[in-house]
């Protein structure tokens, strides 16, 4: 699996943590920056992993900001991309069951540390479900389809 991985000044703080995880897991990760904690736009970086994602280069993508709304908003943006704010363990098992989350967004100022590591574990961890899920996320592709956005 390869996942790329990207942050604002404000995710950085968990960088290390993160790609470290990652990479212990035997997971291929493309760092999409950022690369220290000056302060820079978020989209640079978040939309840069979501195109990854898009295009084929990762399977999947970690991004992280300090509320991870505007990163959320940002990667959705992008054709085929379904980027999941997640915030607790059960919702990156969700995000990822039922609507087949390409990329996890991590709240950096409201997520405790001690989640990070069981969120992605999670979130890498479980398969799709398919069936009813797979007709609502189809639902959204032929929307995307239509009303092209990229």
């Amino acid at each position: 699996m390869k996942i790329a991985f990207a942050c604002d000044h404000r995710g950085f703080e968990i960088k290390s943590r993160v790609l470290d995880f990652l990479k212990k897991r035997g997971i291929e990760v493309i760092d999409c920056g950022t690369n220290g904690p000056e302060s820079m736009d978020y989209p640079d970086p978040i939309l840069k992993a979501a195109g990854l994602v898009a295009q084929g280069g990762a399977d999947r993508a970690v991004g992280a900001c300090y509320t991870g709304i505007g990163s959320a908003i940002a990667a959705n943006k992008v054709l085929g991309v379904r980027a999941a704010l997640v915030g607790r363990v059960e919702e990156a098992r969700l995000a990822r069951a039922h609507n087949d989350s390409n990329m996890i967004i991590l709240g950096t100022g409201f997520l405790s540390p001690a989640l990070i590591e069981p969120i992605l574990e999670n979130w890498i961890d479980t398969p799709f479900e398919g069936g009813r899920h797979a007709e609502r996320v189809n639902k959204i592709k032929a929307y995307e389809q239509k009303h092209i956005r990229g």
